[in-house]
């Protein structure tokens, strides 16, 4: 695909992970995340606690709890109780991702991972270009 093309439709996909983030119930940060393979949506994610959890994000002091599930781990394993693979996907996500879900994307056989906001430890993303994998960031959406 034409790289303009293709900037058109990452700004696109990281507009619908921007909207699927606000569906979060955590106050901190509200974080969207969107899988893409073969032109087709085949996952979606926010950040939030674990099925059958309140949906309460931080403790009484503010600070996230422990148990929160990140977005892009959230659309990953929707993909893993699916019958859907990950394997040359594109993850479109509002911020860039930790270490721990660096690992999963690797894993997970993404491809690519398309960005809005960077988070403040790069080390994730340092980890995803050492395994190969292609790292854009779009700031401007429009």
């Amino acid at each position: 695909m034409p790289e303009e093309k293709q900037l058109k439709y990452d700004k696109a996909y990281l507009r619908m992970a921007e909207e699927w983030g606000k569906l979060s119930y955590c106050n901190r940060k509200q974080v969207g995340a969107i899988i893409v393979k073969d032109r087709m949506i085949i996952s979606d994610g926010y950040n939030g606690t674990p099925t059958g959890f309140e949906n309460i994000c931080e403790d009484e002091e503010g600070y996230t709890k422990w148990y929160v599930l990140h977005a892009e781990a959230n659309a990953i394993l929707k993909v893993a109780a699916s019958t859907q693979s990950c394997m040359g996907a594109t993850l479109y996500i509002t911020l860039s991702p930790c270490q721990e879900c660096s690992k999963l994307i690797h894993q997970a056989g993404i491809v690519r991972v398309v960005f809005s906001k960077a988070y403040r430890d790069d080390s994730g993303l340092q980890f995803l270009k050492k395994a190969g994998i292609d790292v854009k960031y779009v700031n401007e959406l429009n």
